[in-house]
């Protein structure tokens, strides 16, 4: 949408498309309402988890792995390497591709990566409050920002037990 002040959308029925579309009565622009790309990681470091309690809503308080919005002009893995080191100040090796949430009630798509820290250090970033390491028995289950964020951590549990990579969720 590159002027902004032009557009006067209405839902409209276009030819060679199965869906009605929200389009400029003005210049014709169709305004996509595609899904929002959330990128993070699930950040490894001697047999513990690294997450951040977040410093921003939603979930403010809470805790959750490094993750947001993917940027435009981004590969998936770059965001997630980007997210790590905005969060937690967190230089992170990708390991595997570990999930993909399809979230249709909040229009999202969550594409999560099993990762390990390059290195010990590790600190809040800006959209954090706090970042610590949790062993799995200690996770702040009660605590999470998110339901997929509880998630992860129950596929973890059965990538432990010998299920395959990536897992996958549908809400």
């Amino acid at each position: 949408m590159e002027n902004l002040n032009c557009h006067n959308f209405e839902l409209q029925s276009i030819n060679g498309d199965e869906h009605q579309r929200l389009v400029c009565l003005n210049c014709g622009e169709i305004n996509y309402k595609n899904p929002k790309i959330v990128t993070g990681s699930l950040i490894l470091h001697e047999n513990k988890f690294l997450l951040c309690k977040r410093a921003i809503e939603p979930g403010k308080g809470l805790w959750t792995i490094p993750a947001g919005y993917l940027e435009e002009n981004e590969t998936v893995e770059t965001g997630a390497l980007r997210e790590a080191y905005e969060e937690a100040r967190a230089k992170i090796i990708i390991d595997h591709l570990f999930s993909i949430f399809s979230l249709k009630k909040i229009n999202q798509i969550q594409i999560i990566y099993l990762a390990h820290l390059n290195d010990n250090y590790f600190a809040p970033g800006i959209e954090s409050l706090d970042v610590k390491l949790f062993e799995y028995k200690n996770l702040p289950w009660n605590e999470m920002a998110f339901p997929s964020v509880r998630w992860i951590f129950e596929f973890y549990k059965s990538y432990k037990n010998g299920d395959n990579l990536p897992f996958s969720k549908e809400d």
